[in-house]
């Protein structure tokens, strides 16, 4: 049902209905009085790391708002403050969830929306986007997971870290490698990592998500994390090998593309809620 917002403070927390429950969403508008620009809907990365971004997406959230943007920010299917747990998310549903939220969005800004990731948050507003390529007017991808099978194997490296470092030298669970894992998700187990329990399911369908080998159909901005090249400005120049591979490929199958450098501690795996300035600075300047 639409939402009348005329009325409703800068920043508002409500609950979206859906089809498995309800999704927990905070939507930050423009102050009163000032004209919409646009609608964007954040999409969060993956386990702890939402967690860890939260700050950074929030003053985001909120600078966008500040220009002009209506800024959704939904919690995913069995993450957050959403219904459902953890072992229960799909690939699959979180796509509905954000086909929910831009509807929702479109009620309320009419147009198209900019979709803006962060990790796997990245890939799977690509593969989104892909998908419906009438909805989304630009990509902004946050540091993008462009292999989904590598990042499962990243994820799943956690458990095995976690395992070495373990008291209780006779628990079962000591001696898993990769490959022992991946075998008892082949079988359609559930793996716990780091508190969340890997569906089969979900680990499947990340595993077949390959940035390389689906290019958006809209102008896409790709920020960056890399070492210092100045001093004070906060941009820098030493692109990863494997980033420019990605986006030569993207640009050769004629994708729009803008790739920024930043420079910044990778606040996604910071023990704490490490900020950004430069990433919050370049993003912020891209919708002035």
């Amino acid at each position: 049902m639409k939402r009348n917002i005329a009325q409703a403070p800068c920043v508002l927390p409500f609950f979206l209905s859906a089809e498995s429950g309800q999704r927990f969403c905070l939507f930050h508008r423009p102050a009163p009085g000032q004209p919409m620009r646009g609608a964007v809907l954040y999409v969060h990365p993956f386990a702890e790391e939402m967690n860890k971004t939260r700050r950074m997406a929030a003053l985001q959230a909120r600078a966008f708002a500040a220009q002009g943007y209506g800024v959704l920010q939904i919690d995913l299917y069995g993450c957050g403050d959403s219904s459902g747990d953890f072992r229960d998310a799909r690939w699959s549903i979180w796509k509905q969830d954000m086909a929910l939220a831009c509807e929702w969005l479109t009620q309320q800004i009419p147009g198209p929306v900019s979709l803006w990731g962060l990790r796997l948050g990245a890939l799977l507003a690509l593969d989104f986007s892909v998908d419906t390529p009438q909805l989304i007017k630009r990509l902004i991808l946050w540091q993008p997971v462009m292999d989904g099978r590598s990042h499962m194997n990243q994820f799943l490296r956690m458990r095995i870290a976690s395992q070495m470092l373990a008291d209780d030298v006779h628990s079962d669970a000591i001696g898993a490698t990769s490959a022992t894992l991946r075998a008892q998700l082949a079988a359609g187990a559930s793996i716990e990592v780091g508190g969340y329990e890997l569906a089969s399911e979900l680990a499947a369908a990340i595993d077949l998500q390959d940035a390389s080998a689906r290019a958006p159909h809209c102008p896409t901005h790709w920020f960056e994390l890399v070492a210092a090249a100045d001093t004070g400005s906060g941009m820098g120049t030493d692109i990863a090998p494997a980033t420019q591979r990605h986006a030569r490929r993207w640009r050769d199958a004629g994708v729009q593309l803008h790739l920024h450098p930043v420079c910044g501690v990778p606040f996604w795996a910071s023990p704490e809620n490490a900020e950004c300035p430069a990433m919050l600075a370049a993003t912020t300047a891209l919708c002035a």
